[in-house]
């Protein structure tokens, strides 16, 4: 009969194999689920270097606007001073030189409605046009389209001016609105977006029920191309609001600057002798220069985010 007691010399082995396994099971490299996204340190770092050059400035933006002037310069650039002065502030800059900030803020959206607008709908009708119609040249303007997506609009800006100033046009909104409404990389996206979110399937059935090619165009096109309309405004609201260059070599009545170059002329005031010194009033004049761009971004971030991944996905 067999003893139930185990010897030493049985149970180590027995131990030691268990504890093999137990290492190679802690050795086991994690398996990635399906669904789950990889998770990588050196990403997440990056991701929050990013965060803090993107996030940084725009706190030392909005605790500056609540300072003084005096406490600009009495205090530290993250923290706040003494007194609060944001509304103060922000009384003074629309309230400063007359209201000048006022007008220059009704340019700013005349410049985008318009500008960036016009080149909204242009480049929707050209999207359109060179994705789901075929026509003899179409290469060449393909090759057009993302040639001038690579010249930069600097570069542009000497010969715009002079084409412009010949035609008597400089110094009016039109200077600025006009060269707004061509948008190369707005067009190439529309380009991109229709060719994959509208079925050619779907344009022929409406043809053969004996729609025009406009009702087509406006009832059946159109819906299909929100993401896309969304996206390209976005893109070009932000040039035409940011757009500086253009603006300072066309006008030269302040009555018509745009916000960014208003805002620079009241910075280059401190430099100036005599000059009003209002550097609270630009740090406050920027940030609320800023927060219309905000406000369209987050209300806008659903369509936006699905008219970029448009086209990324080939099914």
């Amino acid at each position: 009969m067999s003893s139930p007691v185990t010897t030493a010399s049985e149970a180590l082995p027995a131990q030691a194999a268990g504890a093999g396994k137990g290492a190679s099971r802690l050795r086991t490299p994690r398996r990635h689920v399906p669904g789950r996204p990889k998770r990588s340190v050196l990403l997440t770092v990056l991701t929050g270097l990013m965060l803090l050059y993107t996030v940084v400035p725009l706190i030392w933006l909005v605790i500056s606007a609540t300072k003084t002037q005096e406490g600009l310069a009495d205090s530290g650039g993250l923290w706040f001073a003494d007194d609060f002065a944001l509304w103060d502030n922000i009384r003074d800059t629309f309230t400063y030189n007359d209201g000048v900030f006022t007008r220059w803020l009704l340019n700013t959206l005349l410049y985008v409605v318009v500008g960036a607008g016009g080149a909204t709908f242009l480049a929707i009708l050209g999207g359109y046009a060179l994705a789901k119609f075929d026509f003899p040249g179409k290469r060449a303007v393909f090759a057009v389209v993302i040639g001038a997506v690579a010249v930069p609009g600097t570069a542009l800006a000497v010969p715009t001016f002079l084409m412009f100033s010949k035609m008597g046009l400089t110094d009016t909104p039109w200077a600025v609105i006009i060269p707004s409404l061509v948008s190369p990389f707005g067009l190439y996206l529309m380009w991109v977006f229709a060719t994959e979110a509208i079925p050619t399937e779907l344009l022929e059935a409406a043809r053969m029920d004996g729609a025009s090619e406009a009702r087509t165009f406006f009832q059946v096109a159109l819906p299909l191309l929100a993401p896309g309309i969304v996206t390209v405004l976005l893109f070009t609201t932000v040039a035409t609001w940011n757009n500086y260059f253009l603006p300072l070599i066309m006008l030269k009545d302040s009555d018509w600057y745009p916000l960014t170059l208003g805002l620079s002329v009241w910075n280059s005031q401190a430099e100036t002798i005599g000059g009003d010194v209002i550097f609270n009033l630009v740090i406050t004049g920027s940030l609320l220069t800023i927060l219309p761009l905000i406000a369209a971004f987050l209300l806008l971030q659903k369509y936006w985010q699905s008219g970029l991944a448009a086209g990324s996905v080939k099914e």
